[in-house]
């Protein structure tokens, strides 16, 4: 390629695909999976009410650009203003554009080694300068984050809760008791995408007006509409508005919003669902734990299996598992990556995984 003018940062990039996607993968080996069970997603499915809400007429116009009816919905849900909340293409879409706002080039940006990808992939678009420190037995760990944030003068530091990739969660009270040695000047990055499955307790007990801390929430995981990428975040107004100098205002299509306002309404069926993902919580330890191996305690719609070795004994499982027909992923940095990871599922998607496991295990053994 010869005629486009790339900036020097771009040309720098190597080409990263944070997931290859199941799609990706099935095309590879010519076949569909019998059981989809790596990428999180919520395979019980949306609210009817959702489904309804999402086939109605009028797609011919783009969505509203202010997601008017579902910000002032959300407020309600949440007892905050509609000016504490943006809607976007997903967490990662607003991790990119918070990014955007507030990264230049060689800015210090905190994370934990091993956590969500994508946000390491935003932060090296921008130019940003991240900082990793490591996980404390299974769990980030915020005072570890805090203190690093301090050392390197950091814009940003990202923290997960209930946490992706190990399912791990810390109550919301000790995040904001951990806040107080957050840095001035650090903003922490709360993604809270899995916190309906989570306790109660999770949640972080502050007001939305608090400037230091910005949460993500999605509509992809519990409210099972990951197709749809409606995402939104809850922060303190002057914040919120300042996306409005980067987002794309017409990225939110009509038939998505009216599918989210639908799901936040429909608290029965959410229920329901939560209910359902835990069951299948259950039947994933217990397929583990009939193998041998050691499930970590999840508050996510997923359960990470520590497979008892190390990363190359827990990639052997993971591509004996895929060559069977079943989709898992597993945690990409050491000493995370002695796991798989493996989404909940429906009762026919976990019976086949219960039967490959065996044999999986076996031929990962003699390998």
């Amino acid at each position: 390629m010869t005629n486009a003018r790339l900036t020097p940062l771009a040309q720098s990039l190597p080409a990263t695909v944070p997931f290859v996607g199941p799609e990706t993968q099935e095309r590879a080996r010519g076949a569909a999976f019998d059981a989809r069970l790596g990428a999180n997603e919520n395979v019980f499915g949306p609210s009817p009410r959702a489904i309804e809400a999402m086939a109605v007429e009028g797609q011919w116009m783009y969505g509203d650009p202010e997601s008017h009816d579902l910000r002032i919905a959300l407020a309600a849900h949440h007892g905050c203003r509609p000016d504490n909340i943006v809607v976007g293409e997903g967490i990662d879409g607003l991790l990119g554009y918070l990014v955007r706002l507030i990264v230049g080039q060689d800015d210090a940006v905190v994370t934990s080694a091993g956590a969500y990808p994508t946000f390491n992939y935003h932060v090296a678009g921008f130019g940003g300068a991240l900082h990793t420190v490591p996980y404390v037995d299974d769990f980030e760990d915020p005072a570890s984050l805090f203190a690093k944030a301090a050392e390197v003068g950091a814009k940003l530091v990202y923290l997960a809760n209930p946490d992706n990739p190990m399912g791990t969660y810390h109550k919301g009270a000790d995040i904001a008791a951990a806040m107080e040695s957050l840095p001035a000047g650090s903003l922490l990055i709360l993604d809270e995408a899995y916190v309906e499955c989570a306790p109660d307790d999770a949640t972080l007990p502050l007001s939305a007006e608090d400037p230091r801390v910005i949460r993500m929430r999605t509509f992809s995981k519990a409210y099972g509409m990951a197709g749809a990428r409606v995402g939104y975040a809850i922060g303190h107004p002057d914040l919120i508005l300042a996306f409005n100098k980067v987002r794309n205002h017409f990225g939110m299509n009509r038939a998505a919003q009216a599918g989210a306002l639908a799901a936040l309404n429909d608290q029965p069926y959410l229920e329901t669902v939560l209910s359902q993902i835990a069951d299948a919580r259950t039947r994933i330890f217990e397929i583990a734990k009939a193998n041998g191996l050691t499930p970590l305690p999840s508050a996510a719609n997923f359960v990470t299996i520590d497979c008892g070795k190390d990363a190359e004994f827990a990639k052997a499982v993971l591509d004996g598992l895929i060559a069977r027909g079943i989709f898992v992923r597993m945690p990409f940095v050491a000493p995370q990556n002695r796991c798989i990871r493996i989404s909940c599922g429906t009762d026919e998607m976990l019976g086949a995984l219960a039967m490959a496991l065996p044999d999986v295990l076996a031929d990962a053994k003699k390998s």
